[in-house]
């Protein structure tokens, strides 16, 4: 049968891989007592997705999505009041939404996962390796910022103009989660350098997180690899899947011990 279709594939003029590719299924889960909704796809070692801020795990990797699932079980989580995760009462925090992902992938009965973040998802890796380093295998993130001060001195400028005394709807608690957060408690250097895990460093030439502080966290993390992507913005995996794809399959396959260098 398997044969047959890789056939008529190929009749019709259609990849046979890319044929392979299965939707993506939801499920749910109560996790501290509101719901979280995640997607599922693929099969083969677990590869979990964290999406940017104010996004869905579907959109921030829809190119990433059906190549990876090929060779992988893709966990995408929505958090609270992004995706299809409905808003819960009081303001966004990185640190509720990093432990609403570790209780997520407990429930899930999940350990040492590959871990891809983009922007605030990448600062959900970063603190899940801190605090469950027995939850992360690899990780990848692209666009982290480890304080506000790490964003550029525009973003800074438009969220300032965009911040309001009492945030109520989720683009006006997102603003200010992005002015205040990450707190020192959440990350900072001495925390990344407790991190012995392997981390792939994404950005690009023109991101919303300066080079500078990119290359501050590249090169206190002790094992990790830098990528800084020509002409490109914040939205890597959007805008340079053709390149990125190859590069983090590269990294997340690699033996063990191949990763395991210190840069």
């Amino acid at each position: 049968m398997k044969r047959f279709a890789a056939l008529l594939a190929t009749l019709l003029g259609i990849d046979a891989a890319h044929a392979a590719v299965q939707p993506s299924m939801w499920h749910s889960a109560s996790i501290h007592g509101h719901r979280i909704y995640y997607a599922v796809r693929g099969s083969g070692p677990t590869l979990v997705l964290l999406h940017g801020g104010g996004d869905s795990g579907e959109h921030s990797f829809e190119h990433q999505l059906d190549e990876f699932s090929l060779h992988h079980r893709i966990i995408a989580p929505d958090q609270v009041g992004q995706g299809r995760t409905p808003d819960v009462p009081g303001p966004l925090s990185y640190t509720l939404m990093m432990q609403d992902t570790a209780t997520l992938l407990e429930t899930l009965k999940l350990t040492k996962v590959d871990i891809v973040g983009f922007s605030d998802g990448g600062i959900l890796g970063l603190m899940l390796a801190v605090r469950h380093p027995e939850l992360v295998r690899r990780l990848v993130i692209s666009g982290v910022n480890i304080a506000p001060e790490g964003l550029t001195a525009a973003q800074l400028e438009g969220l300032r103009g965009a911040q309001t005394a009492s945030p109520k709807t989720v683009d006006e608690k997102l603003a200010k989660l992005w002015l205040t957060s990450p707190t020192e408690s959440e990350l900072s250097l001495a925390l990344l350098a407790k991190i012995e895990q392997p981390v792939l460093v994404i950005s690009g030439d023109r991101d919303a997180i300066t080079l500078e502080h990119t290359l501050q966290i590249y090169q206190t993390l002790p094992n990790s690899e830098l990528c800084v992507l020509p002409g490109t913005d914040h939205l890597t995996f959007a805008g340079r899947p053709e390149w990125l794809n190859p590069i983090i399959s590269d990294f997340l396959d690699r033996p063990d011990s191949a990763a395991n260098v210190a840069h």
